[in-house]
């Protein structure tokens, strides 16, 4: 399978430049001109790298990245600006990117780069975690539920996955919207609830099979996991 890597550049011009450098080297682009539909479209997809311009319209790369470190700590991420202080190298970097490159760049150097990255960042021996019903697969982020896979959104497999890692013990609410949707996320806890109804919906789970409600708490996964 093609790896999938995110370019987020309000430069049209130099989108397409990136797009092709990086197509031609074998892996599948998809394109935003802004932080915003990026980090929206990350909730659902597998993203194996993502290329940040700095100048964005909406959110600055820099704050965009910081959003995405506070829930993924493992995605490689490459700055590709303009700004070619070393300042602001510094400040790219310790924003939670793994590389820095200034423009112009070279098209040869941009492929060596994301080779690099990927590289470094290549999964290890991923444990498959299994239950009486279920199957994980975090290295693919397959689920299997009674020998069927389940289609499940980014945010349901994140949420799914951290209650069966976590089955010996209650989940606090407020630990799971931490976790899944990061620290400074504003919004209803309701979002928890309708997340969790999802994934009940497709477990076949009538509140008491696999994923349990500790009133006033939060939520167990009670199948023993090997």
């Amino acid at each position: 399978m093609k790896e999938c890597i995110y370019v987020v550049e309000d430069d049209e011009n130099i989108r397409e430049i990136i797009d092709l450098a990086l197509t031609s080297a074998g892996y599948n682009v998809k394109q935003f001109s802004n932080a915003l539909d990026a980090l929206k479209s990350m909730e659902n997809d597998q993203v194996d790298l993502a290329v940040f311009d700095l100048m964005l319209p909406g959110i600055s790369g820099i704050d965009a990245i910081k959003k995405i470190r506070e829930t993924d700590q493992e995605l490689p991420i490459l700055i590709l600006s303009a700004k070619d202080r070393e300042i602001d190298k510094v400040n790219g970097l310790d924003s939670g990117s793994d590389d820095y490159m200034t423009k112009p760049f070279g098209v040869l150097e941009l492929q060596a780069r994301v080779r690099s990255l990927l590289r470094r960042h290549a999964p290890k021996a991923v444990p498959i975690i299994e239950s009486q019903t279920l199957k994980i697969d975090k290295q693919t982020r397959t689920v299997m539920h009674n020998g069927q896979v389940m289609e499940l959104t980014n945010k349901e497999y994140q949420l799914l996955l951290y209650l069966v890692e976590n089955h010996t013990r209650v989940v606090e609410r407020d630990e799971i919207l931490n976790h899944i949707w990061g620290y400074d996320f504003i919004g209803e806890s309701r979002v928890l609830d309708v997340h969790i109804r999802a994934l009940r919906a497709k477990l076949d789970d009538d509140g008491s099979k696999y994923i349990k409600t500790i009133r006033g708490v939060g939520y167990r996964y009670v199948e023993e996991v090997k």
